[in-house]
């Protein structure tokens, strides 16, 4: 389970699993240069595999939203004319 509600005291209010003052970011950033599953498990004897399976989750919902952008020429000119830039 991620905790991803924020407060200071623990994990300068980054997201971290299960309560405990790993944080998410750290699990990715080993994923990410190839640290094997076994060894992040090794090096963190609290963890279990379904937390590492967590983290996936949580970056992967974290990164899955759309994003609206206005385009500079075609849509600006249906906004009104203190929105548009240029």
């Amino acid at each position: 389970m991620i905790d991803s509600h924020y407060t200071k005291s623990q994990c300068r209010g980054r997201s971290c699993i299960r309560g405990m003052r790993i944080r998410v970011s750290n699990i990715l950033e080993m994923l990410a240069e190839n640290v094997s599953i076994s060894e992040i498990l090794e090096d963190f004897p609290d963890l279990e595999p379904e937390d590492i399976q967590a983290c996936l989750v949580f970056a992967a919902r974290r990164t899955d939203f759309v994003r609206l952008t206005a385009l500079r020429f075609g849509l600006m000119h249906s906004y009104p004319r203190h929105w548009q830039v240029g």
